[in-house]
């Protein structure tokens, strides 16, 4: 077993010597003697470890065939061809083989025999005549042969049977059950078989054998030397491997993986000079590469072709799917949804425990240091712990990070990369774009999944980063409690803080005992100071003495099986992209991953407890620049949702930037959907809601009290102009219904309160969600904002997953009885009872979601009056008396009942009901708010902003 290259000890060198390069620039490679073991013994088909051993699998001499399973093989068809001379006319046999439950079929001429026998002679006669050490084995397995090597002419029965086809089929048989015989590399050869041939989780047998591959053909801009050309190209020898969704071609003789095509809507398979410039030449085409093979004879050419088109007939993969998507709707999908942070980073943390093979995920920001069950009283539950533990027990885990543009954000992915990395060699972190090389300046990609040995998947819009963990209570003070209890918005009868702390480094040593739930930089408030010095994750960001946390309202999913797959496959796509396109990850250290089949699929070693069976499609955006492919399915699922809705939407986004324009500024037509739909009911005389909640501010650092920021304004600017300002609005273009508006349609935001060091408190909750609801029967859960950036496809990466209810519960709808999904319909009260107060005021009612009496009295009423309590108490912004900057200044100024008489201000704060609060559609109404053109904001393209 190979060691470690260790650069430097870590107890010897400060964070930012450690960080400065790789420790690790080797694999960890060897195999123990158990998983040796396993590989020998196995008789299902071996396990999906071999994938990530290739090399170890050779240099410990495992054969490629399973061990005590028989290979039996059956010789049932012939076909004439033609040879090179037009004279002679040859015979193809057909060989259908069988080793355990594996099938496969390969062509052999009669020399092909000839050949094998030749070569099984001249290796055994070296092995008589050549006492090698590193022939023992051979040699051994030849003392055990019970009897001669069976002869090609056939024995004495044989030679009296008609059927030159029978006695083929007992010379091969008869080699196969001779161990030397059948583990012998000629007769691998023969029977195509290889190192990831009898893997159970890539599926069927497939197609192999030895090929040239062309150099190039990528289909990436600046991966060709001047592109496709006939002189500039080079021809390899490598073996092929086409599996049922992908193929590889690799290094047999250093058993490394060498490129991996995945079966796509653009997979196309081409024969003859004419598409490949060579004579017995095959032409492999997707989305990112033109892959050209050579064969050695015409007859291999079209037998190629029609093998390969065979085995990718049955990929779901082939043909786009609903909604211009790349996978399918899986039914009987075991799912789960999750409300805030706490209950998805719990579920995560055992999910990742269970992990066995493969760990992969992908985060727009990452936090190493970041824990996922709370209050942490060691540092057990610490990711990076938790991925160093899973590494060293051999699982690869495999990390994509948005690279950022450091000078515009400071979400310090190196940071996060050479921690993780720093850590163990099975940690490998990607980061990308190189916004220069790859002229991607200003998209990012976005989505937050992780997968789980490609059974489990989570996909949300939750990263596994600092500020992200929250519950229902959305607490603003953490000061470290001397007893656990539950929160009344700190007002009263809530726990009593103890002593705050010193703003000091936590020291992750002295967790025992503690309290807290935010730790350190954890501990956020990012509109009044964003993230820095990342580097000292445990030292505190903000002085939570004086400074309330701003509470973090999100989603995310858990699915398995089939959608899992799709989720991992989404991220080998990507993951493989990127080691294409970037130089770095050129080397070894960095793998080719490879798709589980989806045969497997509905065999789970573990599921998340409390999912439920639901019809699952996994969704995504993406572009050349960021999949090598292009989809925005995340958008025509949501319009298709809308559209589709008889009763309800419920949107709560981080974003609500849309209406289109032809292109002018926005492009998405979400808005424009929910403004047609409202149409028809109101057309038809039908009861129809539509519920929006996004935050009350953009979350960028600024204080609003001067106007927040060009960057703040910005975002509001097209936040208004989708809601209420302009032509393009959707309360612009509801004309046709008046002022009967607020029958159909609620736009709020969310707020709470509490108490720190005595004094009243208060923050706008921030909505960081990324959900549709419709009808108590499906909802969509993902990463994809409603803007331009994260619907288009062509900007921001995205992933989500839409479900729909395939069972039924009786519920009400409208006053009527209504068969409701039970997945939906729970997730939908439990965002209501949350929203409204429901958890803590039983009389309020949020069953039937459209009722006059819950629309306007459930949900309108005290969104209204808490926006006037919180007005009266704290002249909290934005405010609807605000309309320019004159009136801020004044608004600003003005005294606080909270700070003039507290106990008349806590008095008011008891008339609150949940968390709603009507957004304020007239805050600077009268200002234009987009960025002036003499700042870095206004010199900005507008596609960065919508």
């Amino acid at each position: 077993m190979a060691s470690r290259e260790v650069i430097e000890p870590v107890t010897q060198s400060s964070t930012a010597q450690i960080l400065a390069r790789r420790r690790f620039s080797r694999d960890v490679h060897g195999i123990s003697a158990d998983e040796i073991d396993g590989l020998m013994s196995s008789s299902d088909g071996r396990p999906f470890l071999v994938v990530h051993h290739l090399p170890d699998v050779k240099d410990e001499g495992i054969p490629f065939l399973m061990p005590g399973i028989p290979v039996t093989c059956r010789v049932d068809n012939t076909e004439k061809y033609t040879t090179r001379s037009k004279v002679h006319v040859g015979t193809l046999y057909t060989v259908r083989l069988t080793h355990g439950h594996f099938h496969w079929v390969v062509k052999r001429k009669y020399k092909h025999f000839q050949e094998l026998h030749r070569d099984l002679y001249k290796h055994k006669m070296i092995l008589h005549l050549i006492p090698l050490g590193r022939f023992a084995k051979d040699r051994q397995q030849l003392r055990a042969m019970s009897e001669e090597m069976p002869s090609l002419h056939g024995t004495e029965r044989t030679r009296r049977t008609s059927s030159k086809m029978k006695y083929l089929e007992e010379y091969l048989n008869g080699l196969l059950e001779n161990a030397f015989c059948r583990n012998d590399h000629s007769m691998l050869d023969f029977l195509s078989v290889g190192a990831l041939s009898f893997v159970t989780d890539l599926g069927p047998k497939g197609l192999e054998g030895p090929i040239f591959k062309r150099s190039g053909g990528h289909r990436i801009q600046g991966l060709n030397c001047i592109g496709h050309h006939q002189f500039c190209f080079r021809w390899s020898r490598r073996w092929l491997v086409v599996k049922d969704s992908f193929l590889l071609y690799m290094d047999r003789d250093h058993g490394s993986i060498n490129f991996v095509l995945l079966f796509d809507p653009e997979f196309n398979v081409k024969v003859g000079r004419a598409h490949t410039d060579t004579t017995y030449g095959v032409c492999i085409e997707n989305f990112t590469r033109n892959l050209v093979i050579k064969c050695s004879s015409y007859r291999q050419t079209h037998w190629w072709n029609h093998e390969i088109n065979r085995l990718a007939e049955t990929s779901d993969f082939l043909k786009v799917q609903r909604f211009q998507g790349f996978a399918p709707p899986r039914e009987n999908t075991l799912t789960k949804w999750y409300v805030n942070g706490s209950g998805y980073f719990a579920d995560l943390a055992d999910a990742l425990e269970q992990a066995k093979e493969e760990i992969f995920i992908t985060d727009w920001w990452l936090s190493p240091e970041v824990f996922l069950k709370r209050p942490a009283t060691d540092n057990y539950w610490c990711l990076n712990e938790i991925l160093k533990r899973k590494a060293e027990q051999g699982v690869k885990v495999c990390v994509m990070l948005y690279k950022e543009m450091e000078m515009a954000l400071g979400i310090n992915s190196e940071h996060s990369k050479r921690t993780l990395m720093n850590m163990h060699p099975n940690i490998k972190v990607m980061r990308h774009p190189d916004h220069v090389s790859s002229v991607v300046l200003m998209w990012a990609h976005h989505e937050k999944t992780v997968a789980i040995d490609q059974t489990v998947a989570f996909v949300g819009g939750i990263d596994l980063a600092f500020g992200r963990w929250d519950d229902s209570q959305y607490r603003l003070t953490d000061l470290g409690l001397r007893e656990t209890a539950n929160s009344d918005n700190g007002v009263s009868g809530g726990p009593k803080p103890a002593e705050p702390d010193k703003q000091a480094k936590q020291d992750l040593d002295g967790l025992t005992g503690n309290t807290k739930l935010w730790l350190g930089k954890d501990y956020s408030n990012f509109i009044k100071k964003d993230w820095v010095q990342l580097d000292r994750p445990f030292e505190d960001n903000i002085d939570r003495t004086q400074v309330p946390r701003m509470p973090w309202r999100d989603f995310s999913a858990a699915v398995h099986g089939r959608a899992a797959r799709d989720v991992a496959r989404h991220f080998i796509q990507r993951w493989n992209f990127t080691k294409i396109f970037k130089n770095k990850y050129k080397d070894e250290f960095y793998p080719y991953l490879l798709p589980k089949s989806q045969c497997t699929a509905d065999s789970l070693s573990f599921t998340v407890p409390g999912s439920s069976k639901a019809r699952v499609q996994v969704l995504r955006s993406g572009d050349r620049w960021s999949t090598g492919t292009n989809e925005n399915s995340i958008l025509n699922a949501y319009v298709h949702t809308i559209e589709n809705s008889e009763h309800y939407i419920y949107i709560e986004n981080q974003f609500f930037i849309s209406c289109a324009d032809d292109g002018k500024t926005v492009s998405n037509g979400i808005g424009d959907a929910i403004v047609n739909r409202i149409l028809r009911a109101h057309r038809e005389q039908k009861k129809y809601r539509v519920f929006v909640v996004v935050p009350l501010l953009p979350g960028f650092e600024g204080d609003i009290n001067m106007g927040g920021g060009n960057a703040i304004q910005a975002i509001l600017h097209f936040t208004y102009r989708t809601m209420c300002r302009g032509e393009h609005s959707i309360l612009s273009r509801l004309k046709e219904v008046e002022d009967l508006w607020t029958e159909y349609i609620t736009l709020c935001g969310l707020r709470t309160h509490s108490q720190l060091c005595q004094s009243l408190v208060t923050e706008l909750i921030y909505v960081h969600s990324k959900t549709i609801i419709a009808d108590d029967r499906c909802y969509i859960i993902g990463s994809a904002n409603i803007n331009d950036r994260s619907m288009l496809g062509n900007r921001d990466s995205e992933m989500a997953v839409f479900v729909e209810d395939e069972d039924r519960v009786l519920s009400v709808m409208g006053g009527q009885e209504y068969q409701a999904g039970p997945l939906t319909l729970a997730l939908r009260k439990e965002c209501f009872r949350v929203l409204v107060g429901a958890s803590s005021d039983p009389s309020v009612n949020v069953d039937d979601p459209i009722s006059d009496e819950f629309f306007f009295l459930g949900w309108n009423a005290p969104a209204k009056l808490n926006a006037t309590i919180y007005d009266k108490v704290f002249k909290c912004l934005p405010d609807n008396a605000v309309h320019n900057m004159r009136q801020l200044k004044e608004y600003a100024s003005e005294e606080r009942l909270c700070d003039t008489d507290p106990e008349q201000a806590r008095e008011e704060l008891k008339a609150v009901r949940g968390l709603l609060v009507h957004f304020p559609l007239k805050f600077l109404c009268e200002e234009n708010l987009l960025p002036p053109l003499n700042t870095k904001e206004g010199m900005a393209p507008v596609g960065l902003w919508t």
